[in-house]
């Protein structure tokens, strides 16, 4: 695989780079500038081949690829009957949350978080309240206690939980889930876990699936999953909704019909299947190219910018920049950037008013567009220092 090679995406109908001008290097929206692997790619072209794209369902070969996936990857076991649907993990999170609320009823979210989690809550009249993650030492982590006097309120039903953490990039510890399953269990507070990122985890760290942390906690949570993130198919809209409770999940399929959202992309069921089938290889080859990313760019910015200080991730293809010392916040700061370095990152407010100093930045791209990236911030901070 040419991780180096840098595939023109422009014209693509490609969301990150057709809504810039040119000029402008996208350095936003959590999707990757790499082809997906061959595998994936000989998938496709067989059903394109076929030439017949009709009402497609799921076949137990599509189900025995994703268990077989999370038992090799995190030796967990999964039943083939919790395994549900979803175009995507935010509609998913949207129908759950239908199910598990009802208006005034209160969603709690670690913040800064990913910022589709707000409108999910917000669609459906909920409030949102905030368990905020606490910077410290260069990382975060999470306040229990806070955690504990929010999920004690009784109008609390759900937490959001994002692990891998998005825009973070924390990779939780088996102690940390084991304390947030421990209070919402003893609070009855439902957990919805984000884990769309889980396979993206850097050497010296692990993702630990929610099920796998607490027995009693599958009957209680539900696992969000796609092999998007991993494999670069996005597009091809087939998420994985694992829902061990039974009622739950009769609940939750009976929403998936009444939306007329119970039929899977015809291409999507193919490329999950190669993805977890056949390209464990490419992942893996993967992910020794995106540490090399990471620490090329906390290499420079040590030794060129350190006014902008990366948080290092675990996991995840992001990087979440605190630009405090900058001494811009929220849309100046994204717009001051995307002006003069013609770089467009993630607004770090989005993910919550504790993310007003930061940015969020995807490096998964070939390494040369990286550096003309990383460059062109390094010059734009250079003019920085000299008019500040």
């Amino acid at each position: 695989m040419n991780w180096n090679d840098c595939i023109v995406r422009t014209h693509t109908h490609s969301v990150k780079w057709s809504t810039a001008p040119d000029e402008i290097i996208p350095m936003c929206i959590a999707d990757m500038d790499f082809q997906v692997a061959p595998e994936i790619i000989e998938a496709m072209k067989k059903k394109a081949e076929h030439g017949i794209y009709g009402y497609t369902t799921f076949c137990d070969r599509y189900y025995r690829s994703i268990i077989g996936w999370w038992k090799r990857r995190f030796n967990m076991n999964i039943d083939k009957e919790w395994i549900s649907f979803s175009p995507g993990i935010i509609p998913g999170i949207n129908l759950l949350l239908q199910i598990l609320t009802k208006p005034g009823d209160q969603v709690i979210v670690q913040e800064p978080v990913y910022y589709p989690f707000y409108s999910s809550i917000e669609n459906h009249h909920c409030t949102i309240v905030h368990n905020s993650l606490v910077y410290k030492n260069g990382t975060y982590e999470m306040d229990f206690a806070d955690l504990e006097t929010k999920a004690s309120d009784p109008k609390a039903k759900v937490l959001i939980l994002c692990s891998p953490h998005n825009p973070l990039g924390r990779a939780w510890t088996e102690d940390e889930l084991a304390k947030v399953a421990d209070i919402c269990l003893r609070h009855n507070v439902w957990i919805i876990s984000d884990e769309m990122h889980g396979d993206l985890v850097y050497k010296g760290k692990q993702h630990h699936p929610l099920f796998s942390i607490h027995p009693e906690i599958k009957q209680r949570s539900i696992l969000c999953a796609a092999p998007s993130k991993t494999f670069n198919v996005a597009g091809l809209q087939t998420s994985i909704i694992m829902i061990p409770n039974k009622e739950l999940r009769e609940k939750y399929n009976e929403k998936l019909f009444q939306y007329g959202l119970m039929r899977p992309n015809a291409f999507g069921v193919e490329a999950t299947i190669a993805a977890y089938e056949s390209s464990e290889y490419w992942l893996e080859e993967l992910l020794i190219y995106l540490e090399e990313n990471v620490e090329y760019v906390l290499n420079f910015f040590k030794s060129n910018i350190p006014e902008i200080v990366p948080i290092r991730p675990e996991a995840t293809h992001l990087i979440w920049l605190d630009c405090s010392k900058l001494g811009m916040q929220g849309e100046e700061l994204f717009q001051y950037f995307l002006t003069e370095a013609k770089i467009k990152f993630d607004e770090g407010y989005k993910f919550g008013s504790s993310g007003d100093a930061f940015l969020r930045m995807n490096i998964a791209c070939p390494r040369e567009r990286l550096e003309t990236a990383v460059h062109r911030i390094h010059e734009t901070v250079l003019r920085w220092r000299t008019n500040g």
